[in-house]
C-alpha cells in the first residue's frame, strides 16, 4: 500500500497490543482509536458467533483457498460486512485474505491416540473451536497468544493450539511441550481479516480505496506462498534443533471432530437471536463447498502417492 500510495496513502504498522488488547481490536477500529487492524475474526466472536464462520467454522471439505474463493466469488464478503455493519452496527469495513494451511491440533505433553485421550484435558483455543472441543469433553480456555506459555507454566492449561510451525516456533511452544500433532478440523480453513474504520475508509479517494482492496488480494497470495516456505522450513527446525516429535493427528480424532461439529452447528442455528444469520452463512458455505468440493475432490491429483514415489513413506522421511 505504501509503495503504491506514493506518499499520498501510508499505513503505519503498530505491534499487537500497542494501542488496544488483541481481543479489543474490533472495538478499537469501530471507535476510531485505530484506523485499521490486521486480525482474525475469532477474536471478536463474543459479539456474534457468526464471526467465527469466517475462519474457524465447521469443516465441509473445502480448503482455505476455497474459503477465500467463496468470500470473493460466492457472496462471503458481502455476508461478512453484513454481519459487521448491519447486524452488529459497527462502523467498520472488512476484507479477508491469506488462505492459511489447516492449523495443527497442537502441542501436548503426552501422547494422544484417540478422542478418549482428550477428555478432561485443559486446552487453549479460540472462537467456535472452543465450542467444538467442549463438545468433545475438553476443558477449554480462550487465551490470546501472549498468555499461552505462562498458562502452560502455571498449569492453567495442559495443551494448546496456536497457528502454525513458524508462529509456534517464534513464540517458544517447543520450550513447554515436545509432542506436536499436525492436522485438525478445528480451524481447517482460516483467513486473516483486514479491518478499517468505515468513516476513515470512505473518506479516502476511490483510487486509494482501490489500492487497499487490491493490496489485500495481492498480500493474500504472497502470504500463502511465503507460508509454504516458512512453515515447512520451521517444522524441520522444530524437529532437528529442538527435539520436537511430530505426529499426524489420529483419524479417530478427525471423525470425533466432525460429529462434534454437527452438535455445535445444531445448537448455533437454534439460537433465537443469532441463529437465523448463522444459518444464512452456513447454508451459503455448504452450497459452495458441495459444488466446489465435487470438482476438487474428483479432479485433484493424489499428491501423497507422488510424494512417496520419490521420497519414500511419509512416516519415515
Amino acid at each position: 500500500v505504501n509503495e503504491l500510495g506514493e506518499g499520498r496513502l501510508k499505513i503505519d504498522y503498530l505491534n499487537a497490543g500497542a494501542v488496544v488488547k488483541p481481543f479489543s481490536v474490533m472495538d478499537g477500529v469501530h471507535s476510531g482509536v485505530l484506523d485499521g487492524a490486521h486480525s482474525v475474526s475469532a477474536y471478536w466472536y463474543g459479539k456474534h458467533r457468526a464471526a467465527s464462520l469466517f475462519g474457524t467454522g465447521p469443516c465441509y471439505g473445502f480448503t482455505a483457498n476455497q474459503l477465500l474463493s467463496w468470500v470473493y466469488y460466492g457472496g462471503g464478503l458481502e455476508l461478512f460486512n453484513e454481519l459487521i455493519q448491519d447486524v452488529l452496527k459497527l462502523n467498520v469495513v472488512g476484507f479477508l485474505g491469506f488462505a492459511m494451511p489447516a492449523q495443527p491440533l497442537g502441542w501436548f505433553k503426552r501422547e494422544i491416540n484417540g478422542p478418549e485421550d482428550l477428555k478432561g484435558l485443559k486446552y487453549r483455543t479460540v472462537g467456535l473451536a472452543s465450542n467444538l472441543f467442549q463438545a468433545m469433553g475438553l476443558s477449554v480456555a480462550q487465551l490470546p497468544g501472549p498468555e499461552i506459555l505462562p498458562a502452560m507454566d502455571r498449569g492453567v492449561i495442559e495443551a494448546f493450539e496456536f497457528n502454525n510451525p513458524s508462529s509456534d516456533l517464534r513464540f517458544g511452544a517447543q520450550d513447554v511441550a515436545k509432542l506436536y500433532y499436525l492436522g485438525s478440523y478445528h480451524q481447517a480453513a482460516e483467513a486473516f481479516e483486514i479491518l478499517f474504520n468505515k468513516t476513515k475508509f470512505e473518506s479516502l479517494a476511490k483510487e486509494q480505496q482501490a489500492i487497499i482492496k487490491h493490496a489485500v488480494r495481492a498480500a493474500a497470495a504472497d502470504n500463502e506462498w511465503k507460508a509454504w516456505h516458512a512453515y515447512s522450513e520451521d517444522l524441520q527446525k522444530l524437529i532437528n534443533d529442538h527435539g520436537v516429535k511430530v505426529k499426524r493427528t489420529p483419524k479417530s480424532i478427525f471423525e470425533a471432530q466432525l460429529k462434534a461439529w454437527d452438535e455445535v452447528e445444531a445448537e448455533l442455528v437454534k439460537d433465537p437471536q443469532q441463529g437465523p444469520f448463522i444459518k444464512k452463512v452456513l447454508d451459503s458455505q455448504k452450497a459452495w463447498a458441495k459444488r466446489v468440493g465435487f470438482y476438487y475432490l474428483n479432479n485433484d491429483a493424489d499428491w501423497r502417492t507422488a510424494y512417496e514415489h520419490h521420497f519414500g513413506p511419509l512416516e519415515k522421511t
